[in-house]
């Protein structure tokens, strides 16, 4: 009976050794896959996230140095639309605006049969522009008629107008010497070369003759000269 209850003591002893090496390799190995699942995990968030930002970065450089091809592009295209524009914006080689002219008229008269009212442009936008050919004249009478003018024959030439400097035309029309009120003549409606809105100055001379102040068959029609730039013009 003594030696019965040793061994089994002795016996209960080893199952329990056993059954405490059992849980602390179980132990162990949990340490190792939750050491394992944690080193894995942050590895794998970490590597994900940051492979996941340098692809961004790299997408992100990649869009950047689109982005600056676009620009390049971009920039090209408005070198391209700089050159198209200084037609449009009257910069250097463009034509020149109405919106950047200054538009006045004078009456340089010296003949007792023909009239000369002298329509000067000076460029006033900040830049060089061109300016060539006839500009397009109406008369407006006090009593609401429009009249139309015509060209004369000398032929146009192109000037580059600096900003400043100014280019003129005449018109040329007959003088009414007839001792009446004549046809009265209020203003004048001037479309500059090469372009389509109109500005309306005072018309600073005398009357025209009452009897067809317009018409081609006399000797002095109303005419007008092509522009041509102002000799002593100064630059701005």
């Amino acid at each position: 009976m003594k030696l019965t209850h040793i061994r089994a003591t002795f016996l209960a002893g080893l199952t329990l050794v056993g059954a405490l090496a059992l849980t602390a390799c179980n132990g162990d190995d949990d340490t190792e896959a939750a050491s394992a699942g944690s080193s894995s995990s942050a590895s794998t968030g970490g590597d994900s996230g940051s492979g996941g930002g340098s692809d961004d970065s790299e997408k992100g450089s990649s869009g950047s140095s689109k982005g600056s091809g676009n620009g390049g592009a971009s920039g090209e295209g408005t070198s391209a639309g700089t050159g198209s524009g200084s037609g449009s914006n009257g910069q250097s080689g463009g034509i020149c605006r109405s919106d950047e002219l200054e538009i006045s008229a004078a009456d340089n008269t010296t003949d007792k049969e023909e009239g000369v009212v002298t329509v000067q442009f000076k460029n006033g936008g900040g830049h060089d522009c061109v300016i060539s050919g006839f500009a397009g004249v109406d008369l407006k009478t006090a009593s609401g008629d429009t009249m139309s003018v015509d060209r004369n024959d000398d032929k146009p030439l192109r000037d580059v107008l600096k900003d400043g400097e100014s280019a003129a035309f005449n018109i040329t029309f007959p003088v009414n010497n007839s001792g009446g009120s004549g046809v009265r003549v209020s203003k004048i409606l001037v479309t500059p070369p090469n372009e389509t809105k109109t500005v309306t100055i005072a018309w600073p001379a005398g009357s025209l003759p009452a009897d067809n102040p317009d018409s081609q068959s006399t000797d002095r029609p109303i005419r007008i000269s092509p522009l041509g730039k102002v000799s002593d013009s100064p630059a701005g």
